[in-house]
């Protein structure tokens, strides 16, 4: 039986699994795009594109507990900062175009903790981009519907997340100090 472009992605990067490093990241990515060229006539892609469901597990690793997500957001669908905990992710787009802001914690000298924008960019179709632990990103849909794949390294229903507040402008966000 031929193997499809969602099992031929499970399995590769199920027997390459371990710790976090630059050649598992880089792995994980090469096999995400590839999965990015999978024929829409395949059963589960074309169900996915029809069905355009907010979110759905396409594979989840029975050993490691890595996981594939689909989502199809639709524009204007804004999702404020947040980490990933100790889990990293991928995101890769197959139609419909996102803008993605990463952002950093400081401190100023008054030891008041903020968040401030790093960078902004657009992922278009074929675009992937990765976050490590503790990365802090937003997510906005530009254009819809937009239909992406989410890579997860663990659950992250089961993981501790830190959501931020929703930025008033581009530049900082003013967070409360830990312990005070």
């Amino acid at each position: 039986m031929a193997r499809d472009s969602l099992q031929h992605f499970a399995d590769a990067v199920s027997s390459t699994w371990g710790p976090l490093t630059s050649e598992l990241a880089a792995s994980a990515r090469h096999h995400l795009a590839r999965l990015l060229e999978a024929p829409a006539t395949e059963g589960w892609l074309s169900a996915l594109l029809e069905d355009a469901p907010d979110a759905r597990e396409l594979y989840r690793d029975p050993t490691h507990d890595f996981l594939l997500l689909a989502h199809t957001e639709q524009a204007g669908l804004y999702r404020p900062p947040h980490d990933h905990g100790r889990g990293w992710v991928m995101y890769a787009v197959l139609r419909g175009e996102m803008e993605m802001g990463t952002y950093r914690r400081v401190h100023d000298l008054r030891g008041t903790a903020q968040i401030v924008r790093r960078e902004t960019f657009s992922l278009r179709p074929g675009d992937i981009r990765v976050f490590l632990p503790g990365d802090i990103h937003d997510t906005r849909c530009i254009t819809g519907p937009l239909t992406l794949f989410r890579f997860t390294s663990r659950d992250l229903k089961k993981e501790e997340l830190t959501r931020y507040p929703e930025p008033p402008s581009a530049a900082s966000v003013e967070l409360p100090v830990r312990g005070s």
